[in-house]
Order: C-alpha cells, then structure tokens, then sequence
C-alpha cells in the first residue's frame, strides 16, 4: 500500500512539477481527512508514511505543549481509507497546495508592481483583481477616489503585501501607496534605477497631487530634470497611469528654508520666516498664487507640510509685512 502511494507521490510531483514534500503533505492531509470523516473523529490527526505502513495519530494541545499518540484503527481500515483518499480527496488537498505555492511565489514579489485584469467589484467596493494563478485584492482605501474600475479593464498596481487570512492567503494590492509612485518612476528612468538619482522621499494625496523630492550626488546630474525628462516627457506616462496625478518633482537640498520654499512648488515663495524650536514657518507669496501655494482643498501645502516636517502657514506678501510690523 505503502508503496503504491509513494510511487503515486513521485509521478504527481514529476506531472504537475511540483516539490515532493508538498505532494507528500497534500497526501497526508487528504489521508487524515478521510479518516476524520469515516471515523467521525473531531481532534486532529497527523500521518506517517513509513516504509511498509501507515501511522495515524491523534494530536491534541496539553500544557502549551502538542501530544501525540497512536489512533486505534486497524491497518484494512486505514489502507481502506487511505486508498479511497488517494483517489477522492488527495485532488482536493493537491489543488490547494498548487494555489498556496502560488499565493507563495508572490510573497516573494512583495513591493513590486503587478499587472492583473479585473474581475469583479464586490458590494463593499473591493476590487477583485485577476494576476494568472491567483486574485488578488485591491481594498477600497487602497483605491484612487476618482478610479471607476469594471470588469474586463487591464491594472497596474503595487503588491502591497501577502497575508493569511482564516487559512487562507490574500495578496493585498495598492495603487494610493507612495511605493507605487517610487515604483513607476524606477521603471520610467533609469538614472533612478540605477542609483545616480536618489529619490529622498514621496508624498501623495492619491489622483490629485504628488511630491517627490529627488537628489544627486553627481553634480553634473539635474535630477529634476533626469526625472522629469524633455518636456515632461518622462513624468507625463505616470500621470496619466495615476488618472491626471499632478507631480512636483523638487531637488533636495540640507537647507531647510529653501527646502521649505521648494517643497510648495510650483508656487514662488518671495519671503520667508522660520521658528526652528517649534518647526514653525511662516511663507510669503504674491497674492495671485495665493491659492496655488495653498492648493485645491488645501492639498499643496499639506503635502509640503509632510515632505518637510515643518508647519507652513502660506499667506499674502501684505499679510507677511503687516505681521512684521504686529511683532
């Protein structure tokens, strides 16, 4: 009997190439369920498959510790059992081996960007994504607000990460995460991806603006430009994979106050005053690109408060000057 199941191992292993202690295992689970079944036994069991006969125990939890002993069952009725599983759930048991293995090749995947189709939206608005062997899930806070996805469409997205869930396994996938954004661009410029622009960091408000601050060590290199590219060139694809994103791409630098100007791009910054104990920093511009500075809903100057760590309050050059003059 025992010999029939290895050799069975052995050929499933070689048909559907796969490692054999994964066959092995799907075997045993199938064996031990079956037993379960027939025997109408609710603890569970762990089996052997030793050279000329099959052992079945009974594991049960003691003290923080598992303590195993042998099942009383007769060996026809296991060899009975265990060929009917061979034949009826060891299937089964196999197919959820093959898509654990697949749920685990993207484990090792996590952080890249992955292309799936969509397949359905589910009623709290989760997005089930096809990726080839398994699904993957794009959660609605993981979403761009202003995205309609329906089935059929090609998506890009970030692996955010492979997770189990009630025994199961769930690839979580992003396209709001900043990780994307860096992802795109190391695919669209190369200098990035080979470490002559170094990006220092990225924040997002997800569809509606993003704000990469990008450096060189070579000084000979414009990383702004290396990033953007000729007339936008390298930049626009991403906005248009992130329905419309606008990106400041702003050159990093150790001063904080040009930083700080820099970083409301592309709003000019006239004059400026600091308070670095409270990390505080009051910004002077034209009262035109008042709202710009600001942004829609606010959305300029928060991202710039999150790129910088300091607190900008953006104001008019007149407000600037008569706050002077208050002090």
């Amino acid at each position: 009997m025992v010999k029939n199941l290895k050799k069975l191992i052995e050929q499933v292993a070689k048909d559907k190439n796969l490692p054999e202690w994964v066959v092995e295992r799907s075997l045993k689970n199938a064996i031990a369920l079956a037993i379960k079944k027939d025997k109408r036994i609710r603890e569970n069991l762990e089996v052997n498959l030793e050279e000329d006969h099959i052992e079945v125990f009974v594991v049960r939890r003691k003290n923080s510790e598992e303590v195993k002993f042998p099942l009383d069952i007769s060996t026809e009725d296991v060899n009975r059992i265990a060929a009917y599983a061979a034949k009826e759930e060891f299937l089964k048991e196999l197919e959820r081996a093959e898509e654990e293995r697949g749920y685990l090749e993207y484990l090792e995947r996590e952080g890249e960007v992955v292309f799936g189709i969509v397949r359905r939206v589910t009623e709290e608005g989760d997005v089930l994504v096809d990726l080839g062997k398994v699904v993957g899930i794009l959660p609605k806070k993981e979403q761009i607000r202003k995205e309609e996805y329906k089935p059929g469409m090609r998506l890009k997205a970030l692996l955010l990460s492979v997770r189990r869930k009630r025994g199961k396994y769930e690839i979580i996938l992003s396209r709001t995460h900043p990780r994307f954004l860096k992802k795109l661009i190391e695919h669209e410029v190369p200098e990035v991806g080979s470490g002559d622009v170094v990006i220092k960091a990225i924040v997002r408000e997800p569809g509606e603006r993003a704000k990469v601050l990008v450096h060189a060590e070579d000084p000979k290199i414009d990383p702004v430009g290396v990033v953007v590219g000729v007339r936008g060139s390298r930049i626009a694809p991403i906005t248009e994979e992130l329905s419309g994103e606008r990106i400041d791409v702003i050159r990093w630098t150790a001063d904080e106050e040009e930083l700080i100007k820099k970083s409301l791009s592309p709003a000019p910054v006239s004059k400026i005053r600091i308070d670095r104990r409270n990390k505080r920093a009051e910004v002077a511009v034209p009262k035109d690109k008042l709202s710009l500075a600001i942004g829609k809903h606010g959305v300029n100057v928060k991202l710039a408060n999150k790129l910088t760590g300091w607190h900008i309050d953006v104001m008019s050059e007149e407000d600037f000057e008569a706050l002077s003059k208050l002090r």
